[in-house]
């Protein structure tokens, strides 16, 4: 429980912040959250009360819906702040978006600290890949003061093939930069874009990192962001980097879960994020390029080490997955039944052909084939680990000639990650579910663009259960908020897609929005007789009725949210001349720019019209008289057509369920309810949402759909 400490640091910085800040009005629905937070978190015992960092009074774990409005990140940065701090724990704070990031980083964070009081410390965490390599650059440039590599030839695995004069003119410019601690070594820092080809040949990454025996490991980027993290009250991080740590145990990029509480916030994104990091991938042509080099590779290590029978096991283990390898190429080519033909679907998506193992089992006949492939990558893999053992142990033999090694063990990461990127996949393609368990989802792409080349996937359905033993279980407490996580009403949905439904202590709470969404909005659906379902009339409607919604004489902007690109561009091709000099359509300009051009137009006392799909439809803030109409010309239904969705609804199907209603129609509710969202975004906001899909009132779900929205005035 909360002792009368923390009660009154939170009470009184809180307070700090309304007498240095003139005009700041505590939000009772802000006050209400800053205590569900403190809450939570209290469920772990103080260092005073002699707890175990690990030992918690129930779980730990809030789930918080709070609307536009509330101040959801003031209210977790300074509950959870301090109750990290009195608790000595660290808080890791994860979004979805990198806007979010550098908002808490640059914005609410020092806000905080100045306004409040609050000594807290933060810092930014991002994945190794954002960092630079030092030894990796020295090693392309020849130019590191710190070592001689006069006349040595850089690996043919990162130079593969000859660079061109501007791309060794752009290193040796990092190079500079670097050395003279005028470039801090992260990516996002540098000036102007690096182009992706140029810096994967000089990122740091795990299998390549030499660690402790780096050369120049005091002065590595990564290596010294991650030092910076053990020192700070507060991580910002993202979804991605948190699941990467996840995966790999906890504690390895971030504090260890143990000692961390979290603030997921944009919570209503981590299933899908975290279902991305547990599923596996690679492609054929990869893996053969890499097996067919790796020979080359560990005769080197052999020559070096000494080991050249456990050379001959990898080479052994080499050919074998080799041989599998090529015994799938002639079954995708030769097999007709596979259904890697380019179908009339697959040509009017432009989707890649695709054969999904149905329930995920192993397609008859071909079982010893996926077994022996899976097997001989799990022996390669093993041999490689034991190889990558030898050359470190070859480093720390003061005879050998550590620079040599060095070069070879960066080299050598390049295989071993792709080794792992392929054992991971075959474990998952190879594992057979017990009965009554989730099945897995598996399938082979051909790619579009190389009909030679083939991509082997799988995934499991859910990220339920990962989520639930490795993070939540092992957490000192967690909170997630969202402006949207309720969905028809009911958390149900987020706390099924993350695995605490099994922990039935977990809370939820929903905030009471601060606008007065009666007096401030209307919502209105007029009436189209087009069914979506038919979408040549219903296109040709949405043409007829916009202009009766859109003066294209008044100075507001007006967004139009599209479920389809076709037919967003098809509108926007049929609508009357005058309309044509409004419009701004998402994919023909930046983001920045759109945005930049309709602002503009609404200063210059001119009407703008944004086009747009999904992704305008979450996070754009337009206040004011930059969105005084959102139109919605489709309710946002999800079709399922990815093989793991498609393998998710056969379960939901043979155990009795109904996948629409379980899935399609919540996932729905809460995308409205997003884009609803872009009407009011303060208080002061007002203006009409309209709704152009006619199953809103014909159908059941329509009015659950439309019973979970704010409470607009109706019309129409």
């Amino acid at each position: 429980m909360l002792t009368d400490l923390e009660k009154n640091a939170i009470r009184d910085h809180y307070q700090n912040i309304g007498k240095n800040l003139p005009g700041f009005r505590p939000r009772a629905s802000q006050r209400e959250m800053i205590a569900a937070v403190a809450n939570a978190f209290s469920r772990t015992l103080t260092r005073e009360e002699g707890g175990e960092p690990s030992k918690r009074e129930g779980e730990s774990i809030a789930v918080i819906e709070g609307p536009t409005g509330v101040g959801k990140s003031l209210a977790y940065l300074l509950a959870g702040g301090i109750m990290a701090q009195t608790r000595g724990k660290r808080l890791i704070v994860s979004s979805a978006t990198v806007a979010l990031q550098e908002q808490l980083v640059d914005r609410d964070l020092p806000f905080l600290v100045e306004k409040s009081g609050l000594e807290l410390t933060f810092a930014l965490a991002k994945g190794r890949g954002r960092y630079l390599c030092p030894y990796k650059l020295y090693q392309l440039t020849q130019s590191n003061a710190q070592q001689n590599l006069l006349g040595f030839e850089a690996p043919a695995v990162l130079w593969d093939s000859k660079p061109k004069p501007e791309e060794l003119k752009l290193l040796r410019d990092i190079a500079d930069e670097f050395f003279a601690r005028r470039f801090n070594g992260d990516r996002d820092t540098w000036p102007e874009k690096i182009d992706d080809t140029i810096w994967m040949k000089v990122n740091n990454d795990n299998y390549g990192c030499l660690k402790t025996a780096c050369p120049n490991r005091p002065e590595c980027p990564f290596y010294l962001a991650r030092d910076t993290l053990e020192t700070v009250d507060v991580v910002v991080t993202n979804h991605d980097l948190l699941m990467v740590d996840i995966s790999m145990g906890g504690g390895v990029i971030l504090p260890d879960p143990e000692n961390s509480f979290y603030c997921i916030d944009e919570a209503h994104h981590l299933p899908k994020k975290a279902l991305s990091q547990f599923a596996a991938e690679h492609s054929w042509n990869q893996a053969v390029w890499a097996l067919e080099k790796l020979p080359q590779v560990t005769s080197k290590i052999a020559t070096l080490t000494d080991k050249g029978e456990l050379a001959n096991l990898a080479d052994e283990a080499t050919s074998a997955l080799l041989e599998s390898l090529h015994e799938w190429q002639f079954h995708l080519a030769e097999e007709p039944s596979l259904g890697l033909g380019s179908s009339e679907n697959d040509r009017r998506t432009n989707s890649e052909p695709t054969w999904l193992w149905e329930d995920g089992k192993i397609p008859e006949g071909l079982e010893t084939t996926v077994s022996n492939t899976a097997i001989a990558a799990r022996s390669l893999y093993k041999h490689i680990n034991s190889l990558s053992d030898a050359l470190s142990a070859a480093r720390r033999d003061k005879d050998q000639n550590s620079a040599q090694i060095d070069r070879l063990s960066t080299e050598f990461g390049v295989f071993r990650a792709r080794i792992e990127q392929i054992t991971a996949t075959w474990d998952l393609l190879s594992t057979v579910p017990l009965e009554g368990e989730e099945p897995l989802a598996k399938w082979i792409t051909r790619r579009a663009d190389d009909k030679n080349d083939y991509i082997f996937n799988a995934s499991p359905i859910s990220s339920a259960s990962h989520l639930a033993n490795s993070l939540w279980r092992r957490a000192a407490g967690a909170v997630l908020t969202s402006a949207t996580l309720q969905s028809l009403g009911s958390f149900n949905l987020i706390l099924r897609q993350t695995g605490l439904q099994w922990l039935p202590e977990t809370t939820t709470l929903a905030l009471e929005s601060p606008f007065d969404f009666d007096a401030q909005g209307e919502l209105y659906i007029p009436p189209v007789h087009a069914s979506p379902k038919d979408p040549a009339a219903h296109t040709a409607a949405i043409v007829e009725w916009l202009p009766k919604l859109i003066s294209p004489t008044e100075a507001i902007g007006t967004l139009v949210l599209f479920s389809s690109r076709k037919q967003m561009q098809d509108v926007a091709l049929r609508l009357p001349e005058d309309y044509l000099p409004l419009l701004l359509v998402q994919g023909e300009l930046p983001k920045a720019v759109l945005l930049q051009k309709h602002h503009q137009a609404i200063e210059e006392g001119k009407a703008s019209i944004i086009f747009g799909l999904d992704s305008f439809a979450e996070g754009l803030d337009l206040p004011g008289t930059a969105c005084v109409q959102v139109i919605i010309a489709k309710l946002p239904f999800a079709m399922p057509d990815n093989p793991i969705e498609k393998t998710q609804n056969r379960w939901i199907e043979q155990r009795g369920g109904n996948p629409f209603i379980e899935i399609t129609v919540p996932e729905a509710g809460i995308k409205l309810i997003q884009a609803v969202g872009r009407l009011i975004r303060t208080e002061q906001d007002y203006g009409r949402v309209t709704i152009l899909d006619n199953r809103v009132k014909t159908q059941r779900y329509g009015q659950q759909l439309l019973a979970s929205l704010p409470p607009f005035k109706r019309i129409g």
